[in-house]
């Protein structure tokens, strides 16, 4: 697929481009996003939670960059090299086509895991081409000053706390806290740019074009060798292993995390204040992965997101049964404070900055549904779970059971208080099914008794006070009339038979006033205030879970038109945001986990349904 850049858009005299205007690379650690203009807007090292090194994303004149690109005028494509997740930017000017190879080493190996290695290889393929390169770190989101300084053909820029050295194959120069270069290449010429993290044993080194041509090799070759486990043949490939690439990227190799988003608060609606940090792993959202790749095939990405909730999660060693922590830092931390960077103007002017999550301290009851329903996953599909692992499902269970009768925050992270969400009863109901279940299964010791009244007792709580006779709806919380496409979960997650009356209406209802043109809204901020100002646009995962809940429902043909228009708003790369604006613009962190592991759900099963 390929893809033609548009202009940076003029924000107070500052010039940016769009969210999907850009691809994602990275080493199974931290990620960079690289605009269609060849410059790198957005990279934190040494991890995805660590201080940003580029920002000009969040503002295109404090946060730093690197820009790396045609000096004369040229149309520019983007495309991945084919079944990895190494970046091409095509550079087509009137002399000739270039191009710039974005990739981060990764081959499987621990060899130097501390280097942080980011490779730009600039190729010639036509005619002659002048290029240009600035690069400008800003460290620590812009707030912490360094110094540069040349040696030979390395640059090292040095702040308190992290140094990072920049090889090149061709001239650079300082221009104030910044390295330039600019040089011409002809047909069949190349030049490569490496920035590492050094410091401790990491010292710098360069990457001459025989070792980056080695690393190129390595990395495609890494990125083919884990994507050919796949087991998915269907219709939709490209998409779904786009997908299941780009899942993978999200994945932090140390520990198992997986984390929502690898940005911090790209807007939700321009210009207004729902900005947001997801550079952390959201029990629902990681455990939501390991269900997407286990049904691909992907067990070892399950496995070791199932040591992390082992060893960070679970109960035992003193921690708690509940209630859990709906999110945790990549490293399995619990303290994640939300504060603002004032001196950052955001993306476009889209205010507040935010670094870290309050959303960490809420209570939100579904996590358990989607933990427990992962395990159990993983349990059929991967390798059975050990005797302790069950003794935490147990634990975990009796939690829910002793407190599913509660309001909270909800699977939205509303900040208009607590209420007596549907969505969190129907989970805490998969997470006991879904046990006992297990238990059944395997003959492991439950207290069954209790397990299956209670689970009952949330099926009648359910069907009494979360349908809507008005409405002919099931409903956001109890005893309202609020819609919510939260509610598409309950035949996804065999709560309620997808062709049972109550629910078809519920869908036509949904259908009609929650779904544009195929894209759903989570629900109207109007009708059920989120404590927050503004708008926002239609929520990808629920257009997705529109599209699944369509299929099993027997609406095979208007499930496929709604998938296929779906797809038409990927970036040109088939990669998606959090939301979609009313213009069709991708809203919010970038890309978006949920999303991506929505496209696989629904592409496996409408693909299954279809034949």
């Amino acid at each position: 697929m390929g893809g033609t850049a548009q202009d940076r858009g003029v924000a107070g005299g500052r010039r940016y481009l769009p969210i999907a205007e850009h691809g994602l690379i990275g080493d199974l650690r931290s990620v960079a996003l690289v605009g269609t203009d060849g410059t790198i807007d957005w990279y934190c090292c040494p991890a995805f939670d660590a201080p940003s090194v580029f920002a000009s994303i969040l503002d295109a004149e404090r946060g730093g960059c690197f820009e790396l690109a045609a000096s004369v005028p040229a149309r520019t494509k983007q495309f991945y090299f084919p079944d990895t997740n190494v970046l091409i930017t095509r550079f087509f000017t009137e002399d000739g086509v270039g191009e710039v190879q974005d990739f981060m080493p990764v081959d499987g190996a621990s060899a130097e895991a501390d280097r942080h290695r980011l490779i730009r290889r600039v190729v010639c393929v036509r005619g002659s081409i002048p290029f240009r390169t600035r690069v400008a770190p800003r460290f620590d989101y812009g707030t912490r000053p360094h110094t540069v300084r040349l040696a030979g053909d390395t640059a090292l820029f040095e702040a308190e706390g992290l140094a990072l050295a920049l090889t090149a194959t061709v001239p650079l120069e300082t221009d104030g806290p910044d390295a330039r270069g600019d040089f011409k290449l002809s047909e069949g010429e190349s030049a490569v740019f490496a920035l590492d993290k050094v410091g401790g044993d990491v010292l710098p080194r360069r990457c001459a074009r025989t070792e980056a041509e080695e690393q190129f090799t390595a990395t495609v070759a890494y990125w083919r060798r884990w994507l050919s486990a796949s087991r998915y043949k269907g219709r939709w490939r490209e998409m779904v292993h786009r997908s299941a690439l780009t899942l993978k990227l999200l994945t932090y190799a140390p520990t198992g995390a997986i984390v929502a988003a690898p940005t911090t608060s790209l807007p939700e609606q321009l210009g207004g204040e729902r900005n947001w940090d997801y550079r952390y792993v959201w029990v629902r959202d990681a455990a939501f992965c390991v269900y997407a790749l286990l049904r691909l095939g992907f067990s070892d990405e399950a496995e070791a997101f199932m040591d992390f909730v082992t060893r960070h999660i679970s109960p035992g060693d003193g921690k708690p049964s509940g209630p859990l922590q709906i999110m945790y830092g990549i490293d399995g931390r619990t303290e994640l404070p939300e504060r603002e960077l004032d001196h950052l103007e955001g993306h476009q002017g889209s205010a507040p900055v935010r670094v870290g999550n309050a959303a960490a301290d809420q209570l939100q009851l579904d996590i358990y549904g989607a933990l427990i329903d992962s395990i159990y996953l993983y349990d059929k599909w991967a390798k059975p779970i050990s005797s302790d692992q069950w003794d935490d499902v147990c634990a975990l269970v009796d939690w829910v059971c002793a407190h599913w009768d509660q309001p909270d925050e909800g699977i939205w992270e509303t900040r208009g208080g607590r209420k007596n969400f549907l969505y969190s009863r129907l989970m805490c109901w998969v997470a006991i099914e879904r046990a006992i279940r297990m238990a059944h299964r395997r003959g492991l010791p439950a207290d069954l008794p209790r397990w299956r009244e209670c689970r009952d007792t949330i099926y009648r709580r359910i069907m009494k006070r979360g349908w809507s006779e008005a409405r002919r709806a099931f409903v956001q919380y109890e005893d309202g009339d609020v819609l919510d496409a939260a509610v598409l979960m309950m035949p996804l997650t065999k709560f309620i038979a997808p062709t049972d009356p109550k629910w078809l209406s519920t869908l036509d209802v949904l259908t009609e006033e929650l779904v544009s043109d195929s894209l759903v809204y989570r629900y109207d901020p109007q009708a059920s205030p989120d404590g927050l100002r503004g708008d926002e646009g239609t929520f990808s995962i629920c257009s997705f879970w529109y599209v699944e809940a369509m299929v099993h429902a027997g609406r095979i043909d208007e499930a496929r038109l709604a998938f296929e228009k779906m797809l038409t708003y990927a970036n040109h790369l088939g990669l998606y945001a959090e939301e979609i604006s009313c213009a069709g613009e991708q809203q919010g962190n970038f890309p978006q986990a949920f999303t991506h592991l929505a496209l696989i759900s629904a592409a496996f099963n409408l693909d299954r349904a279809l034949g």
